[in-house]
């Protein structure tokens, strides 16, 4: 480990393979005997980013050093254990053990005022050093531990070259002194060491020149002077004080530590006596805090750092872990609060003058800079056990000179912010409690019987309390002070939410309070995001949102996002990457918030605010369906919406529509809701409608019920005719999905009126291709072709291509029903090109779909299953459910006319799956018909029986006369070749009626099959 990493057996240096590999041997090797979990394997190799499959190549890896190890006679090296994996080693086979021990024997030599035995053990320590720690392994969490290493290596250097001092071998160590001081410009004990060697040996000058290049590194790079010490000893060398030639200066020798106090300080405060729950957390710290010190390879200091947003309970688990712990450390426990919550947190010099004391250093003692009471802290703490807790830390630079320099102690730190910069640390997440947990901690503090009287209240309560232990504390003292309450009460009591931060107050606790602290410590710029995200009411938002409330480029609203990550204020939602994070408010947080913005933010730049984010939330909407559904063509005949993102941005925002949509969902449900509310009209319809196609693809009936509900309704309360029209196209297309078609044809006909009174040509002709398909389900294939092809029109003139072809499929429908193969296949080809020229991945879908059907129809088996696997391949891209049924029903009858009945099977079966799971009655009634199409070839009659008539009662329920008719006959077939003539007439009957009902042309094709249907019947009789 001490250099590039090795490993030897039998004199033979091993081959440890690529970087992977070693990163993950370099992270078992300093776990040596204790159990890493594959999470920590997979962060040192990947840092934050790890890809899918980063679980499965660390396991790769751990395969291949095993087989490395084995073929070498170790086989039983590497282990499996129930955390994870386990690297076998005794002490004496890892260099930095061998290292340890060295330093530990030289320091109990010095101790003992055997100076030349100890140079010997430091000398030997110092040479199984080959370079520096794990060299030329990048990975952070490596190096993070690595730098403790090497931070031992430096210091038993110093200590070495002291006691060498002390001997007066000054003219050997100059060379030494100034190559480490050259490799470390900031260590000012190396400064003053190479001072006096070289003032010794007669060389002043150069002696001088070492303080001066050292107080300009320390001046440039820290911007303070060097400690006293190291200023004296320059006016020390330069009037050639005679106290330099008999021994070191006070700078350059460590200072004998005062005597030990008989008195063992135990800070801790009381441990709490309902705590529950956390056993995780417990037990990491448990198990990192009491490893026996002897052969386990700890050669730096144990730190455990437990993060969490305010009120979450971490001092309460820090305090807790230190008791059971407590036996271990039998030289006592060192506490303090550093306020980190507030704006001039504690600083390290105050809690070192506590701690110093602690240990029996007298006041007039006390060193006066911080680094030389951190000096004498960690000679101190050099040889003793010692447990120190650091709690609600601000920043690392708080924690670091309070860190012990010896393996022997151990330190707990906690903390709203995570705190990376600590080398080495075991990190330690404490997340809220659950719903039983939340229960049991009232039942704890308020009364077990109180709360079993009331459970359903109690769980209501510990909802309100958002499962915040703090908040349950809170809520459970003051049932507690208050015998006579009903939890019922407090419950009622927090609903007013206007209310709920006032409730949660009981002597000195109070999440307002705790929360204020957090709050007041952000930058201004940070405390205006936190506030301004309370305007929106989506419980989710994106980072967009961000750079819209303020105004702002999305950089700058990104980092003022990890800001309030960092302070426990908000949370990283879990989905969505770079541009596309997404964050979320804890619901008390986000009462705070509210409470922040109505005092801070005045009413005209909420509303501004307002405005910028569901502008830009319209204007991601619109382009992500024009990417994904083609450019609109014709008038437009409103102006575009103000959105504050650039281009660019949306851009990149939208560059996988669907992707989009489907992260943003809840933002555009709550922004469409939010834009009625406040009274955007415009913006609210103009949305719904961009958003209609997404929410039809994914089959999001209750959202898309929602939308259209809201921005009708907005739009009838303004008057606004256009807004009104749009709205009943998107709630007719809602009916015509639920195959509610008479709804739909009421919707599609008020549209088209109020389209026609403002002229709108575009609109005109999307209403009338929507009635056109409601014609043609019902039969009136005439009155569907007039439709269409009035519509047809007015798209090729203004050159809207999707819709032109979305048209040509329409009418290439009516002709194959009419028999017209030929037709129908020069308007598919047409609608194809027009579809690829406008890039609507769902059109083609349709197209390509539509072509099968007629392939079908013209006993081109072949070519029909090819076209229907295309529009599977794109419909499954896309996630279009209900297209994926229809091209698995289509898939599967092209495989049943072609013989193949298993696959055909198979396809149809998850047709229907697919179809009942998407609600949609129109695809399941086509699967049951194709599946008891199959059930007749493969000779089932009665499973054929009962698929066909409940595929009818769709149909007719439907009122899609021709499908109904169609699935008729096929089922009179069944009947009558059972000999159930009577039954078959009356399928055959039924058949007649519906020929009276459709229009003449499709009724004449109806009574042309009935022919062929009634004398098979007849025959059978």
């Amino acid at each position: 480990m001490l250099g590039a990493l090795e490993v030897t057996a039998s004199e033979r240096q091993l081959d440890l393979g690529g970087a992977r590999q070693q990163i993950v041997l370099a992270v078992l090797i300093l776990n040596a005997n204790h159990s890493v979990t594959l999470d920590r394997l997979v962060e040192a190799i990947y840092d934050e980013d790890p890809p899918a499959t980063s679980r499965a190549q660390v396991q790769i890896c751990i395969s291949a050093l095993r087989r490395l190890f084995s073929a070498h006679g170790h086989p039983e090296m590497i282990v499996t254990t129930r955390q994870g994996y386990m690297l076998r080693a005794p002490a004496d086979a890892i260099d930095a053990r061998r290292f340890e021990s060295l330093v530990s024997r030289a320091r109990k030599a010095r101790d003992g005022r055997s100076h030349p035995e100890a140079i010997q053990y430091y000398r030997e320590a110092l040479e199984l050093w080959r370079g520096p720690a794990f060299d030329g392994i990048e990975s952070r969490a490596v190096q993070a531990l690595a730098s403790g290493i090497a931070e031992q290596r430096v210091t038993a250097n110093e200590d070495c070259v002291q006691l060498e001092l002390d001997l007066g071998r000054h003219h050997e160590l100059v060379g030494e002194l100034a190559a480490l001081v050259q490799e470390h410009p900031l260590r000012e004990g190396l400064a003053a060491q190479l001072m006096v060697a070289l003032y010794r040996s007669g060389r002043q000058a150069e002696a001088l020149q070492v303080y001066r290049d050292a107080r300009r590194v320390i001046v440039e790079e820290l911007g303070i002077e060097p400690n006293e010490r190291l200023q004296q000893l320059e006016s020390a060398i330069l009037t050639s004080d005679e106290s330099l030639d008999a021994q070191p200066p006070a700078a350059a020798a460590p200072a004998e530590p005062p005597a030990r106090p008989p008195a063992v300080p135990g800070m801790l405060p009381a441990d709490i006596a309902d705590f529950i729950g956390r056993q995780a957390q417990l037990e990491t710290i448990r198990q990192r805090l009491t490893v026996p010190l002897s052969g386990d390879g700890r050669f730096a200091v144990p730190i455990l750092a437990v993060a969490g947003r305010a009120g979450i309970g971490k001092t309460t688990i820090a305090v807790h872990a230190a008791h059971s712990v407590a036996a271990h450390f039998p030289d006592g426990q060192l506490f303090a609060d550093l306020h980190g919550g507030v704006s001039r947190p504690v600083h390290p010099m105050q809690v070192l003058d506590r701690f110093l004391r602690a240990c029996g250093v007298q006041g007039t003692a006390l060193p006066d800079t911080l680094g030389e009471r951190a000096e004498l802290y960690r000679m101190l703490l050099a040889d003793r056990r010692m447990l120190i807790v650091l709690d609600d830390a601000a920043a690392e630079s708080q924690v670091l000179p309070l860190l012990p320099g010896s393996p022997t102690s151990a330190v707990i730190t906690t903390s709203r912010t995570r705190l990376g910069g600590l080398a080495g640390a075991t990190h330690v997440d404490v997340d809220l409690f659950d719903a039983a947990q939340s229960v049991e901690l009232l039942s704890r503090i308020a009364g077990a019987d109180r709360v079993r009287a009331e459970p359903e209240s109690a769980a209501a309560l510990a909802e309100l309390c958002c499962y915040l232990p703090l908040a349950l504390r809170i809520a459970g003292a003051r049932l507690a002070s208050r015998p006579h309450w009903a939890v019922e009460q407090l419950v009622d009591r927090l609903g007013d939410e206007a209310r709920r931060l006032d409730e949660l107050k009981h002597g000195d606790m109070g999440i307002r309070a705790s929360l204020s602290l957090t709050y007041d410590a952000l930058t201004e710029q940070a405390r205006c995001l936190f506030r301004r995200l309370a305007i929106l009411h989506s419980h989710i938002f994106s980072a967009w949102t961000g750079a819209a409330l303020l105004g702002r480029p999305l950089a700058d609203a990104q980092d003022l996002f990890d800001d309030l990550v960092d302070a426990q204020l908000i949370e990283v939602a879990g989905v969505g990457r770079s541009v596309n994070v997404q964050y979320r408010f804890h619901d008390l947080i986000r009462v705070y918030a509210h409470e922040r913005l109505a005092a801070e933010e005045p009413p005209a730049e909420r509303t501004a605010a307002l405005a910028r984010v569901l502008g830009a939330l319209h204007r991601l909407t619109e382009t992500a369906r024009t990417r994904e559904y083609g450019p609109p063509a014709g008038p437009h005949l409103l102006p575009a919406p103000d959105s504050p993102l650039p281009d660019e941005l949306v851009e990149r925002l939208v560059a996988d529509p669907i992707g989009w949509f489907e992260r943003e969902r809840h933002v555009l449900l709550a922004g469409i809701r939010q834009s009625a509310q406040a009274g955007f009209v415009e913006l609210c319809w103009r949305t719904a409608m961009n958003a209609e196609p997404f929410f039809e693809l994914h089959v999001y009936l209750d959202d898309w019920r929602e939308i259209q509900e809201i921005a009708l309704e907005a739009a009838r309360r303004a008057g606004d005719e256009r807004g009104q029209a749009e709205m009943l196209c998107v709630r007719g297309t809602l009916a015509q999905t639920e195959q509610h078609f008479g709804e739909a044809r009421r919707d599609f006909e008020a549209a088209l009126a109020l389209f026609e009174k403002t002229g709108n040509v575009v609109q005109i002709a999307r209403s009338r291709r929507n009635l056109a398909f409601l014609e043609r389900m019902n039969g009136q294939l005439e009155a569907a072709s007039t439709h269409l092809e009035q519509a047809l029109a007015i798209f090729t003139d203004i050159g809207d291509q999707i819709s032109a072809a979305h048209t040509l499929d329409n009418l290439a429908a009516i002709r194959s029903e009419c028999g017209d193969i030929d037709d129908a296949k020069i308007m598919l080809a047409e609608a194809l090109v027009r579809g690829k020229s406008g890039g609507s991945r769902r059109i083609i879908s349709q197209i390509l779909h539509r072509m099968g059907r007629v392939h079908l129809q013209a006993e081109e088996f072949a070519l029909a299953a090819g076209a229907f696997e295309e529009a599977l391949t794109l419909v499954e891209e896309i996630g279009d459910t209900v297209g994926e049924s229809f091209a698995l029903h289509g898939l599967g009858i092209a495989h049943l006319r072609r013989g193949r009945l298993h696959e055909a099977g198979d396809l149809l079966r998850r047709a229907l799956a697919v179809a009942e799971t998407a609600r949609h009655r129109l695809a399941e009634a086509h699967a049951l018909a194709g599946l008891g199409e199959l059930a007749v070839t493969t000779n089932e009659p009665g499973d054929a029986i009962g698929r066909l008539r409940k595929a009818v009662t769709l149909f007719r329920q439907m009122r899609a006369p021709l499908f109904e008719a169609q699935t008729l006959m096929i089922l009179s077939e069944v009947l009558g070749a059972l000999g159930d003539a009577s039954a078959a007439e009356r399928a055959l009957s039924r058949v007649h009626e519906l020929a009276d009902v459709v229009d003449e042309r499709a009724g004449q094709r109806l009574r042309d099959n009935l022919s062929s249907a009634a004398g098979l019947v007849e025959g059978i009789g």
